[in-house]
């Protein structure tokens, strides 16, 4: 799903990937790991095309996304990969159910379309009766579950997650987890996740630690 080679990148005389080399199977759970200031989060831009690297080539499902230019990159980036953050950044002034269909509005999904998918997501994950309910009025563990919703709403090739549940309480913790896992195991979702969470690390298929811009 994901193949990365000689992936160098700097901020100024800052080296801070230093020359990665990875692949991610599909409906593969991959935890990255390491110390703060270590990579991770900017290894995971990249592989997200959210930022570029100074050198190396990257693969997403048989895409070399290197040779796409801005634009192309953020067609391909709105179909093929779903992102979750610690802080899930929806939009307070939608619902939840607006919140999940605008990567699809995005896309160029109908709105009818949309809908109907983003109903789907929020059965699945339990979440039906929270659907016209905004941001403020939902728990931290259901606007993390909305954000993943949203996430998956155009069928990515990967998810992308950047400490997802830095900012939930145990419990919600775990059920997010567990979720992940679910979601892989039915839908054959795939996940690349930069954690601090040991639970979460030693529950993924592998794991990959960074050290000084490199794979340890």
């Amino acid at each position: 799903m994901i193949r990365a080679t000689g992936i160098h990148k700097s901020f100024g005389s800052l080296e801070v990937l230093k020359g990665i080399d990875l692949h991610i199977e599909k409906k593969e759970i991959v935890s990255i790991v390491g110390a703060s200031g270590a990579g991770k989060s900017t290894l995971l831009h990249i592989l997200g095309t959210l930022d570029r690297a100074n050198k190396g080539s990257l693969l997403i499902d048989d895409k070399e996304v290197n040779q796409l230019n801005d634009r192309a990159l953020a067609e391909f980036r709105n179909k093929k990969i779903g992102f979750v953050f610690q802080f899930h950044h929806l939009l307070p002034e939608f619902t939840a159910l607006e919140n999940i269909c605008i990567p699809a509005y995005i896309g160029g999904t109908s709105k009818e379309k949309a809908t109907e998918h983003a109903m789907q997501l929020l059965d699945y994950l339990n979440l039906t009766e929270r659907k016209d309910h905004k941001p403020s009025q939902l728990s931290g563990g259901e606007q993390q579950r909305i954000a993943v919703a949203r996430a998956l709403i155009n069928k990515p090739a990967v998810v992308l997650a950047d400490e997802p549940s830095g900012n939930l309480d145990s419990t919600s913790a775990k059920e997010l987890h567990h979720l992940f896992f679910k979601l892989r195991d039915e839908l054959g979702q795939t996940f690349v996740i930069v954690t601090h969470n040991p639970e979460l690390a030693a529950m993924s298929d592998r794991t990959i630690t960074i050290k000084d811009g490199l794979i340890s």
